[in-house]
């Protein structure tokens, strides 16, 4: 083996031990392309700046333990409101999202100010859900769309919408509520902790 392989070798497995992926467990250019605009998410052992595979070693805390994240904005206009979307458009499975999208955190009239802090104070209209995929259904991308909040918006969700989180149609949410393109999003992969 030549000298430069070992060094490579060393690379790799330092890459890999400080991200706590194991071979395989990497993102495509497409997730990993997902993620733009400085989002950032912070659970207590996790700081997610970019796309990234939870490392297996927190994948249960991140599912059990962890309530929700703080999420941080640094480009956020102090008067501008902002609505921040996280789903998982892989339910039940990537390779079969029937379920998709499912809505796990959904809040609007965020204020400019508080994203600067990392903190998410506005009106909550569903309830922070921990990324829980079901066993053997592999990895699941769980993504944070923010939005700026035009001032004359009106935000609700419909009945169905309220009764039920799987097969929500966020194209349908964002047109209702007039909203454009993300101004960020940011994206983890994950799995069901037991796998």
């Amino acid at each position: 083996m030549e000298p430069w392989t070992h060094v490579l070798a060393l690379c790799a497995a330092v890459f890999g031990l400080c991200h706590g992926e194991a071979p395989g467990e990497t993102l495509s250019s497409l997730d990993a392309s997902f993620c733009h605009g400085g989002l950032e998410v912070i659970y207590p052992e996790l700081d997610i700046r970019d796309c990234l595979v939870v490392p297996k070693r927190v994948r249960e805390k991140i599912s059990t333990v962890w309530k929700a994240p703080a999420v941080y904005f640094s480009a956020a206009s102090e008067k501008k409101l902002y609505i921040l979307v996280m789903v998982d458009p892989d339910a039940k499975s990537r390779a079969n999202p029937e379920f998709a999208y499912w809505q796990h955190w959904l809040v609007a009239d965020i204020q400019g100010t508080s994203l600067r802090k990392g903190q998410i104070k506005g009106t909550t209209h569903a309830d922070y859900r921990p990324p829980t995929p079901p066993s053997k259904s592999g990895f699941h991308r769980y993504q944070f769309m923010l939005l700026e909040q035009p001032a004359d918006a009106h935000v609700t969700l419909t009945e169905a919408e309220k009764s039920h989180r799987g097969k929500w149609d966020v194209d349908a949410f964002l047109k209702r509520v007039g909203l454009g393109a993300p101004v960020a999003t940011l994206q983890y992969l994950t799995q069901n902790y037991t796998d």
